[in-house]
């Protein structure tokens, strides 16, 4: 099997048992959906749904603005965080410079992204960590269901706290992280790669 197609099999999302996907509506045939159910209605509302908020339905449904790590051990004014407009961009420059994470820390991962049309649920992010072309970490959370975004605040979302590797050995050398955002449909809405390296201090 070559690196492609395992990279392929890293990155797709774990099957729910008895989950049998429902064919996609839009933004709009959700607004009109069953508009007699009052309790329905309210949880459209809290996704931003209403009949006049179906948009222009072209283009990305998801648009993954940020991806950023968050620590208590950072120094005070430190931020870490990567702009995925140009993810071909981040690849290049984060494999001359990989991210500087320190070892033996406890760290989330978050993300910053904007639903532009359409419902999205099931939505997981998953990241595979490699280093010298061997898999060292997968990780696989779910980011929910979202309306689209109806201002300019995008949303957020931290995943689950993760620690990083110590010692020399976990100090040497670069490690690759291929992330995406996916459904569990298999739809893939943002792909991208970055390079980190461990060290004593961020």
């Amino acid at each position: 099997m070559s690196t492609d197609d395992n990279d392929h099999e890293d990155l797709r999302p774990s099957n729910t048992p008895g989950y049998k996907p429902s064919a996609a509506k839009t933004a709009e045939e959700y607004a009109k959906l069953d508009a007699e159910d009052e309790s329905l209605a309210r949880w459209k509302a809290s996704l931003g749904l209403t009949a006049a908020s179906s948009g222009n339905a072209s283009g990305p449904k998801v648009t993954v603005l940020t991806l950023e790590l968050v620590s208590s051990t950072l120094p005070a004014g430190k931020t870490i965080s990567i702009d995925l407009s140009d993810p071909a961009k981040v690849a290049a420059e984060t494999k001359k410079n990989p991210v500087v994470i320190k070892e033996g820390i406890e760290y989330n991962v978050r993300i910053k992204f904007r639903v532009n049309h359409s419902i999205i649920s099931g939505v997981r992010y998953i990241q595979v960590v490699k280093r010298a072309g061997v898999k060292v970490d997968k990780m696989e959370q779910m980011l929910g269901s979202y309306g689209p975004s109806t201002n300019s605040d995008p949303y957020v979302k931290n995943f689950d706290p993760e620690e990083s590797p110590s010692g020399m050995i976990a100090r040497s050398g670069t490690y690759t992280v291929k992330s995406r955002v996916v459904d569990d449909d298999g739809e893939i809405y943002a792909d991208w790669e970055w390079q980190f390296k461990l060290g004593k201090e961020w």
